[in-house]
Protein backbone atom coordinates (compact mmCIF):
# COMPACT_ATOMS: atom_id res chain seq x y z
CA UNK A 1 0.00 0.00 0.00
CA UNK A 2 1.75 3.14 -0.93
CA UNK A 3 -0.17 5.39 1.47
CA UNK A 4 -0.40 6.03 5.10
CA UNK A 5 -3.96 6.50 6.70
CA UNK A 6 -4.96 7.92 9.84
CA UNK A 7 -8.47 7.55 10.27
CA UNK A 8 -11.21 8.40 12.64
CA UNK A 9 -9.16 12.09 13.44
CA UNK A 10 -10.12 14.27 16.28
CA UNK A 11 -12.48 11.14 16.95
CA UNK A 12 -14.57 12.35 14.23
CA UNK A 13 -15.65 8.64 12.69
CA UNK A 14 -15.02 8.41 8.95
CA UNK A 15 -13.00 11.59 9.30
CA UNK A 16 -9.17 10.97 7.61
CA UNK A 17 -5.73 12.22 6.84
CA UNK A 18 -3.90 10.31 4.20
CA UNK A 19 -0.48 10.82 2.92
CA UNK A 20 0.61 9.26 0.36
CA UNK A 21 4.35 7.72 -0.78
CA UNK A 22 6.07 10.23 -2.68
CA UNK A 23 9.46 9.22 -4.56
CA UNK A 24 12.12 12.10 -4.67
CA UNK A 25 15.08 12.67 -5.65
CA UNK A 26 17.17 15.70 -7.35
CA UNK A 27 15.02 15.81 -10.31
CA UNK A 28 12.36 16.06 -8.46
CA UNK A 29 9.37 13.88 -7.19
CA UNK A 30 6.54 11.25 -7.89
CA UNK A 31 3.37 10.30 -6.39
CA UNK A 32 0.37 8.83 -7.08
CA UNK A 33 -2.35 11.05 -5.69
CA UNK A 34 -5.50 8.51 -5.90
CA UNK A 35 -5.41 4.70 -6.19
CA UNK A 36 -8.32 2.89 -6.23
CA UNK A 37 -6.64 -0.50 -4.69
CA UNK A 38 -4.74 1.43 -1.96
CA UNK A 39 -7.75 2.87 -0.37
CA UNK A 40 -9.89 -0.18 -0.87
CA UNK A 41 -6.69 -1.79 0.90
CA UNK A 42 -7.04 0.98 3.76
CA UNK A 43 -10.98 0.16 4.00
CA UNK A 44 -11.90 3.26 2.01
CA UNK A 45 -14.40 2.15 -0.30
CA UNK A 46 -15.77 4.98 -2.42
CA UNK A 47 -17.02 5.91 -5.70
CA UNK A 48 -15.25 9.09 -6.90
CA UNK A 49 -17.42 10.66 -10.28
CA UNK A 50 -15.93 14.30 -10.21
CA UNK A 51 -12.87 16.12 -10.28
CA UNK A 52 -13.10 20.04 -9.30
CA UNK A 53 -10.73 22.57 -8.58
CA UNK A 54 -10.50 25.86 -7.70
CA UNK A 55 -8.02 28.90 -6.79
CA UNK A 56 -8.36 31.48 -4.00
CA UNK A 57 -6.02 34.20 -2.65
CA UNK A 58 -4.79 34.84 0.84
CA UNK A 59 -7.85 35.25 3.17
CA UNK A 60 -10.05 33.62 1.40
CA UNK A 61 -12.44 31.62 3.97
CA UNK A 62 -14.97 29.10 1.97
CA UNK A 63 -17.53 27.46 3.77
CA UNK A 64 -18.99 26.02 6.42
CA UNK A 65 -20.74 23.98 3.06
CA UNK A 66 -22.81 20.81 2.90
CA UNK A 67 -24.93 19.18 0.59
CA UNK A 68 -28.69 18.93 1.62
CA UNK A 69 -30.71 16.24 -0.18
CA UNK A 70 -27.31 15.05 -2.11
CA UNK A 71 -24.50 14.41 0.45
CA UNK A 72 -20.66 14.08 -0.76
CA UNK A 73 -17.84 12.30 0.32
CA UNK A 74 -15.01 14.33 -0.35
CA UNK A 75 -11.30 13.62 -0.99
CA UNK A 76 -9.16 17.16 -0.89
CA UNK A 77 -5.59 18.31 -1.48
CA UNK A 78 -3.85 21.29 -2.56
CA UNK A 79 -1.25 21.39 -4.99
CA UNK A 80 -0.09 25.01 -4.92
CA UNK A 81 -0.06 26.89 -1.26
CA UNK A 82 -1.87 26.26 1.84
CA UNK A 83 -4.83 26.00 3.45
CA UNK A 84 -6.38 25.67 7.03
CA UNK A 85 -9.38 22.72 6.31
CA UNK A 86 -11.95 21.96 8.50
CA UNK A 87 -14.87 19.57 8.49
CA UNK A 88 -17.61 19.26 11.08
CA UNK A 89 -19.67 16.82 11.92
CA UNK A 90 -23.40 17.68 11.35
CA UNK A 91 -25.17 14.01 11.53
CA UNK A 92 -27.40 14.03 14.00
CA UNK A 93 -27.46 10.89 16.27
CA UNK A 94 -23.67 11.52 15.90
CA UNK A 95 -21.45 11.29 19.08
CA UNK A 96 -19.62 14.12 17.78
CA UNK A 97 -22.56 16.02 16.90
CA UNK A 98 -21.37 19.51 16.51
CA UNK A 99 -17.47 18.58 16.67
CA UNK A 100 -14.47 20.47 14.45
CA UNK A 101 -11.17 18.83 13.33
CA UNK A 102 -8.64 21.36 10.97
CA UNK A 103 -5.28 20.20 9.51
CA UNK A 104 -3.54 22.54 7.20
CA UNK A 105 -2.93 20.68 3.68
CA UNK A 106 0.07 22.27 1.62
CA UNK A 107 2.12 21.51 -1.16
CA UNK A 108 4.66 20.50 0.59
CA UNK A 109 3.19 18.20 2.84
CA UNK A 110 0.85 16.65 0.15
CA UNK A 111 -1.63 15.15 2.57
CA UNK A 112 -5.54 14.83 1.96
CA UNK A 113 -8.12 15.07 3.89
CA UNK A 114 -11.49 12.69 3.52
CA UNK A 115 -14.61 14.11 4.42
CA UNK A 116 -17.46 11.65 4.61
CA UNK A 117 -20.81 12.42 4.00
CA UNK A 118 -22.61 14.42 6.78
CA UNK A 119 -20.14 16.21 7.19
CA UNK A 120 -19.74 20.44 6.87
CA UNK A 121 -16.70 21.22 5.31
CA UNK A 122 -14.89 24.68 4.85
CA UNK A 123 -11.32 26.11 3.90
CA UNK A 124 -9.18 28.94 4.49
CA UNK A 125 -6.33 30.52 2.90
CA UNK A 126 -2.73 30.95 4.25
CA UNK A 127 -0.96 31.67 1.33
CA UNK A 128 -0.64 34.28 -1.58
CA UNK A 129 -2.93 32.24 -3.76
CA UNK A 130 -3.56 28.50 -3.04
CA UNK A 131 -5.12 26.19 -5.91
CA UNK A 132 -7.39 23.25 -4.28
CA UNK A 133 -8.31 19.91 -5.53
CA UNK A 134 -10.95 17.80 -4.12
CA UNK A 135 -12.91 14.14 -5.27
CA UNK A 136 -16.62 13.68 -5.33
CA UNK A 137 -18.68 10.69 -4.82
CA UNK A 138 -21.80 12.64 -6.24
CA UNK A 139 -22.62 14.38 -8.98
CA UNK A 140 -23.19 18.49 -8.14
CA UNK A 141 -26.89 19.32 -7.75
CA UNK A 142 -27.69 22.90 -8.03
CA UNK A 143 -29.51 24.78 -5.49
CA UNK A 144 -28.83 21.82 -3.14
CA UNK A 145 -25.96 23.62 -0.59
CA UNK A 146 -26.62 24.24 2.58
CA UNK A 147 -24.21 26.20 4.89
CA UNK A 148 -23.05 26.74 8.81
CA UNK A 149 -21.72 30.05 10.05
CA UNK A 150 -17.86 29.97 9.58
CA UNK A 151 -17.43 31.31 13.18
CA UNK A 152 -20.31 30.12 14.87
CA UNK A 153 -19.46 29.97 18.82
CA UNK A 154 -21.51 26.96 19.70
CA UNK A 155 -18.31 24.73 17.37
CA UNK A 156 -15.89 27.17 18.23
CA UNK A 157 -13.34 26.53 14.86
CA UNK A 158 -10.16 28.14 15.69
CA UNK A 159 -9.33 29.27 12.64
CA UNK A 160 -6.62 31.57 13.89
CA UNK A 161 -7.81 34.76 13.09
CA UNK A 162 -8.31 37.93 14.82
CA UNK A 163 -11.80 39.24 15.33
CA UNK A 164 -14.43 39.04 17.55
CA UNK A 165 -18.16 37.35 17.07
CA UNK A 166 -20.69 40.11 16.29
CA UNK A 167 -23.47 37.85 16.32
CA UNK A 168 -23.61 36.55 13.30
CA UNK A 169 -21.13 35.53 10.29
CA UNK A 170 -20.33 38.38 8.65
CA UNK A 171 -16.12 38.89 8.08
CA UNK A 172 -16.19 42.30 9.02
CA UNK A 173 -13.20 42.99 11.38
CA UNK A 174 -11.79 39.94 11.11
CA UNK A 175 -7.81 39.51 9.48
CA UNK A 176 -4.92 36.98 9.67
CA UNK A 177 -2.96 37.33 12.06
CA UNK A 178 -0.96 39.36 9.47
CA UNK A 179 -3.21 41.57 8.94
CA UNK A 180 -4.80 40.10 5.79
CA UNK A 181 -8.46 40.90 5.55
CA UNK A 182 -10.65 37.62 5.93
CA UNK A 183 -12.72 37.12 2.39
CA UNK A 184 -16.18 35.59 2.10
CA UNK A 185 -18.50 35.15 -0.48
CA UNK A 186 -22.22 37.25 0.12
CA UNK A 187 -23.68 33.77 0.86
CA UNK A 188 -21.11 32.77 3.20
CA UNK A 189 -21.75 35.61 5.22
CA UNK A 190 -25.57 35.00 5.94
CA UNK A 191 -25.48 31.16 6.77
CA UNK A 192 -26.88 30.85 10.74
CA UNK A 193 -25.74 28.74 13.56
CA UNK A 194 -25.60 25.07 13.34
CA UNK A 195 -28.75 25.37 15.86
CA UNK A 196 -30.64 26.85 13.41
CA UNK A 197 -29.74 25.29 10.04
CA UNK A 198 -29.80 21.44 10.71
Amino acid sequence: MQIKVEKNVGGIEGLCVIEPAVHGDSRGYFMETYSQRDMEEAGLNYNFVQDNQSMSTKGVLRGLHFQINYPQTKLVRVIKGSVFDVAVDIRKGSKTYGKWYGVELTEENKKQFLIPKGLAHGFLVLSDTAEFCYKCDDFYHPNDEGGIAWNDPTIGIDWGVVGKYTGSANADGYTLTDGTKLMLSEKDQVWDMLSYQI
